[in-house]
């Protein structure tokens, strides 16, 4: 019940602004059937005075506002600021002026500010776990109450320190004092617009935040200030222009807010597999913010929860489905997830598709003809295809598909295809779209459909065990020789004469392919076996082992079972998603402290380590560790890490031991696997227990992303 009441309570002081009013206009106000709603009161010379309700608007007078109306108004209210705002002390309320061109106030607007307690419920799960929000919604759906109900909550009742960034007072309130909406948070003033992103820096620098809020990030210099706050590990939730996620994506000013968008070109290869375009747009960083919030209206919102994969889902043309929650009077309520479709039955819109450019604004490419679709969804029974998805680009252009005249043949076709028959062919036609090197069948909507004499499950656990289309798993990159959804055709058998020069260019192979081997190990480049090459290493290895216990003393060993002491790491100065990233990445038992005193050692950079800074300052009183890395990058919390927890990893030994399991896992499953990135020399080895194994294998990407791929040994006719 306490709940509830919170939830409803809410505090406008409308009588303080009433105050500033003419008194006509008071008498009209408090005339209104339903103050509670009102948002705005609009006085324009010339003009009758008009109140402004969520759905409606009311006329207060008859007669038009006078200089003397907006001259009442002004004197009763504080100072015009340069962004042409000002407000009452001690309360909510924002009266924004319209000035003509000589300076002169011609028009006020005198929005009612309203401080409503439990607006932030519907998001209080995500504003307790430290990740960065912004917030996005219409102007006056209520981005401010939301953004001032969290400031108060993490500062009361959390115990945070809180710190706002209040441009034009509007989150506390006008004059020195804050307004107790804001419970515990401390209040920076802003002297002019322009100086937003410095009040932002210097919050940091000067005050030690934990939680920065910050309202209507609209500038670019804003935008790097929200992502230095974000990469110092501080927790930012802020508001900005537009009404969904798309919006922000297209406007060049604020889309490093998500990471920023670039254009890419692919290789052939990798356009033909992606089946698009070649110039694509894809993430350049990772997001400022981790939580994006969509106000729909005060009791409804949107919630994508993870930026980064609905970013890149949404440049790549990948349907998403964000989160939607609602709150009536039985509390709140979420809608179910829902499940990412698969590649062939995803719909994703074409609204990033096409645009090239190496800046912004974005251009088309040439060449591209917006979205066309062709039926190769399957239907369930009863239901018509769905429109497929492809990209839709002009014939003749890299990466495209071509669109074929339907003639007689193929209208007969498509007509025996829709009317319960099965089309399976390798490079078949499915609405009038040749897809070559792909097999296509309509599945059985009933018993009725199933050839007659037929046995086994319902017609939807047959198709199940059939040539079902291929679908992505856990390998990121698969090729046509992995998707082994058919057979491959028969190939006819050679005519004798052309056996005879196959025969002959075979031996001749051999022969040189021996020849250069013999060369090779005359010259001591050839191929080492092994064996020697383990007992090699594993004599340097216990060579150098010896040395450094006889220089170090004997190594710390942890018993075998035993886990690893939960360690406690303060970041100071450093990005707190790379030393989450480097985390996840050594699953190493590591938690991130906010607090000295719950930390067990302190992280940080050189700078930061110069200038003392209080947290530093209090950690070395204490006694604690502190270790200094060079650079801000994954890769030296890693090593730190590393060392902290007395590591030593052979990665070669890791490498083989990778090896050996993939290799077991394609002779048992008959499923290509890629293993992890390693140097040329790991990669010969890892070639080696391949062929061994009687197994194809090839290295793909570039150095220092160079991977071996295992394939299955049908694939090694597929190769050659």
């Amino acid at each position: 019940m306490g709940s509830a009441n919170e939830r409803r309570e809410s505090i406008d002081d409308l009588d303080a602004l009433l105050e500033s009013l003419p008194p006509e206009i008071v008498a009209a106000v408090h005339a209104l059937p339903d103050k509670l709603t009102l948002i705005e009161v609009v006085l324009d010379l010339g003009r009758r005075p008009e109140a402004r309700f969520p759905d409606s608007e009311v006329m207060l007078l008859d007669r038009e506002i006078t200089e003397a109306d907006i001259s009442h108004v002004v004197d009763h209210i504080g100072t015009f600021g340069d962004d042409n705002r000002a407000g009452i002390e001690r309360t909510l309320h924002r009266i924004s002026a319209i000035r003509n061109r000589t300076g002169k106030i011609v028009g006020l607007t005198c929005r009612i500010g309203r401080a409503v307690y439990g607006t932030i419920e519907i998001i209080e799960d995500f504003v307790e776990t430290g990740k960065s929000i912004l917030i996005m919604g219409r102007p006056g759906i209520g981005k401010t109450t939301m953004l001032r109900e969290a400031a108060r909550v993490l500062a009361d009742n959390f115990g945070m320190r809180v710190v706002v960034v209040d441009t034009s007072n509007e989150i506390a309130g006008d004059g020195d004092i804050p307004h107790p909406a804001i419970g515990k948070a401390r209040r920076m003033q802003v002297r002019t617009p322009s100086l937003q992103h410095e009040v932002m820096i210097e919050a940091v620098e000067n005050h030690m935040p934990q939680v920065i809020v910050i309202d209507e990030i609209g500038t670019e210099l804003e935008a790097a200030a929200a992502r230095t706050i974000a990469e110092r590990g501080v927790q930012l939730i802020g508001t900005a222009h537009g009404n969904n996620l798309d919006n922000l994506m297209l406007n060049p000013t604020l889309s490093d807010l998500i990471g920023g968008i670039q254009s890419v070109t692919l290789g052939d290869e990798e356009a033909r597999r992606r089946r698009s375009q070649k110039s694509v747009l894809e993430r350049k960083a990772p997001p400022t913010f981790d939580v994006v919030i969509e106000i729909q209206d005060r009791d409804r919102v949107m919630v994508h929860s993870d930026v980064a994969d609905t970013v890149d889902a949404m440049l790549r043309g990948d349907p998403v489905a964000p989160e939607l929650r609602w709150r009536d009077e039985e509390g709140v309520h979420r809608s179910q997830a829902r499940p990412r479709p698969s590649p062939r039955e995803q719909l994703g819109s074409e609204r990033f598709a096409g645009l090239v450019g190496s800046g912004q604004p974005w251009r088309m490419e040439p060449g591209w003809r917006g979205q066309s679709t062709y039926r190769g969804g399957f239907a369930e029974a009863g239901a018509a295809a769905g429109p497929g998805f492809r990209s839709g680009y002009r014939p003749g252009a890299s990466g495209g598909w071509r669109q074929t005249r339907p003639g007689p043949a193929r209208e007969n076709a498509g007509r025996q295809s829709r009317g319960g028959g099965t089309a399976s062919s390798a490079g078949g036609e499915v609405g009038g779209i040749t897809m070559p090197g792909e097999r296509f069948a309509v599945p059985p909507t009933s018993d009725e459909d199933r050839p007659a004499g037929s046995t086994g499950a319902g017609p939807r656990e047959a198709w199940a065990t059939a040539d079902a289309p291929f679908v992505a798993g856990e390998i990121a990159d698969r090729g046509p020789l992995e998707r082994g959804a058919a057979a491959p055709p028969p190939v006819p058998e050679p005519r004798a004469r052309d056996a005879r020069e196959l025969e002959r260019q075979r031996a001749w192979r051999d022969q040189a392919a021996r020849a250069l081997t013999a060369l090779k190990a005359e010259e001591g480049t050839g191929p080492v076996n092994l064996e020697d090459l383990e007992a090699d290493d594993e004599a340097l290895a216990d060579k150098a082992i010896a040395e450094a216990q006889e220089r170090d003393g004997a190594a710390v060993q942890i018993e075998e079972g035993a886990g690893l002491p939960t360690l406690r790491v303060l970041p100071v100065g450093i990005s707190r998603k790379r030393l989450e990233q480097a985390i996840r990445e050594l699953q190493l038992p590591v938690i991130i402290a906010r607090e000295v005193d719950e930390a067990d050692v302190a992280m940080t950079l050189k700078n930061e380590y110069r200038q003392k800074t209080p947290m530093l300052r209090e950690a070395e009183e204490r006694a604690m560790p502190i270790y200094v890395l060079k650079s801000n990058t994954v890769l030296q919390m890693q090593a730190s890490l590393t060392s902290i927890f007395a590591l030593e990893v052979d990665p070669r030994e890791a490498a083989m031991r990778e090896t050996e399991e993939a290799i077991g896992l394609v002779i048992k499953g008959s499923e290509p696997i890629e293993l992890s990135p390693q140097n040329a020399y790991i990669r010969r080895l890892q070639h080696q227990m391949a062929e061994r194994a009687n197994l194809v294998s090839r290295s793909r990407g570039r150095e220092p992303y160079r991977r071996v791929r295992l394939y299955p040994d049908p694939a090694r006719s597929a190769w050659r």
